[in-house]
């Protein structure tokens, strides 16, 4: 069964690889909140992220996410793109979690566990390391209060830095073209054989199970106020959240429909190689956005009467951003502004995707060397993991031999 876009407890404990409950537990300890605890420095928030926090969030009943800061990231990682009041806000506004604590120590301990009453932490299958190459999660790893959940595959701070570095059509409608490749190759890069699987690039492959992982799958309720908001939600940063929240403001018992725009449309109107991510990719930016209760995915450029006649839409939402006319040169809010229902909302956020983009590019040197460094301390812990597995299998056979 599914309920509100989300499995049952056992069914989403054993999706995130968690262990299956006892059926035979005491009613206190079924009644029992089980606290789960996730850390990290949540730059550029993707859906990668919040895809770790949906399965950390189904081991448990509460979620806490401790975001670190700009000098703690910077010390073991190098700088980040977002500020720390930045990320802050973007963690809050994941529909999973319930609870963020700032400042967060960069190595997860116990001390950090218990401070928070969380029964074990949860981190995805790849690996952070501090900045002399240690294991930040070692401490509860050896503890056995740690989980594991899948990493998402096809994304990455890394990967997306790369895309705007690049900026060609190619990253987001063929991550194989050789342009990207030979200069994915290079991103980040010791040498040619030198290469991470945890920052590598890899193809994100969208399927109709993950978009009900992350949809609400709450139909509007009576008396619900239903919100039309449209645009291309690329990157999805921290002012789309301020206007979203925004958006949410302008009634009591809001319903949130975003329409997203296609590809193709998206670079019509904003050209200079865009869409960085493209439409699968947004998709799931956007649902996991606890503002937003649904998404319309290829939504057309033009707010039309069969639009807003097909969702009831009471209100049509937009921000102080420029609108661009439609491809015959039309006003596309044309028809809500002929029904009285067109909104500007003014989020008090004016960042585009556009301004995240000239910050990579005018740190371009750091970012480069950041990741550089990350995947040299990544294939040093690999290849110390290999030596260890081939010390074992030389010890079985020695064992073996004996016999």
């Amino acid at each position: 069964m599914i309920k509100n876009g989300h499995h049952t407890a056992n069914q989403q404990g054993k999706e995130a690889g968690a262990a299956p409950a006892s059926t035979t537990c005491s009613p206190e300890k079924r009644r029992r909140t089980i606290r789960v605890w996730c850390d990290g420095c949540y730059d550029m928030v993707h859906y990668g992220h919040s895809n770790q926090l949906r399965q950390a969030k189904a081991m448990g009943d509460y979620l806490i996410v401790g975001v670190h800061t700009d000098e703690e990231i910077s010390k073991h990682k190098g700088p980040p793109v977002f500020t720390q009041a930045e990320r802050y806000k973007m963690v809050r506004a994941i529909k999973w979690v319930d609870e963020i604590v700032e400042e967060a120590p960069y190595v997860t301990t116990l001390e950090t566990l218990d401070k928070y009453t969380c029964d074990f932490c949860v981190h995805g299958d790849d690996i952070t390391l501090t900045m002399d190459g240690k294991d930040t999660y070692d401490e509860v790893k050896r503890s056995g209060r740690y989980r594991e959940c899948k990493r998402t595959q096809g994304v990455s701070t890394t990967d997306l830095v790369g895309r705007m570095l690049l900026m060609t059509k190619a990253h987001h409608s063929n991550i194989g073209n050789s342009d990207y490749q030979q200069y994915t190759d290079n991103f980040g890069k010791q040498g040619p054989q030198c290469h991470s699987p945890w920052t590598g690039v890899s193809q994100f492959l969208q399927t109709s199970r993950k978009i009900i992982q992350f949809a609400s799958g709450k139909e509007p309720q009576p008396g619900d106020t239903i919100i039309y908001v449209a645009g291309a939600f690329d990157l999805f940063h921290i002012g789309h959240v301020d206007f979203l929240e925004a958006a949410h403001k302008q009634s009591d018992k809001p319903y949130i429909i975003v329409g997203l725009h296609f590809d193709q449309e998206v670079n019509r109107y904003k050209g200079k190689n865009y869409p960085i991510m493209n439409i699968h990719e947004r998709t799931l930016s956007v649902l996991a956005c606890r503002y937003v209760s649904e998404v319309v995915i290829g939504a057309p450029y033009a707010v039309t009467r069969d639009l807003l006649d097909h969702f009831k839409v009471d209100l049509v939402c937009h921000g102080k951003t420029e609108v661009f006319p439609d491809k015959d040169g039309s006003d596309p809010y044309a028809e809500p502004k002929k029904r009285g229902i067109l909104r500007t909302v003014d989020s008090g956020n004016s960042l585009t995707t556009d301004d995240i983009v000239q910050r990579i590019i005018k740190n371009r040197l750091q970012f480069e060397a950041r990741n550089q460094k990350k995947e040299a301390k990544e294939m040093a812990v690999i290849q110390a993991m290999k030596r260890r597995e081939e010390e074992k299998m030389k010890d079985r056979e020695r064992a073996r031999a004996v016999q």
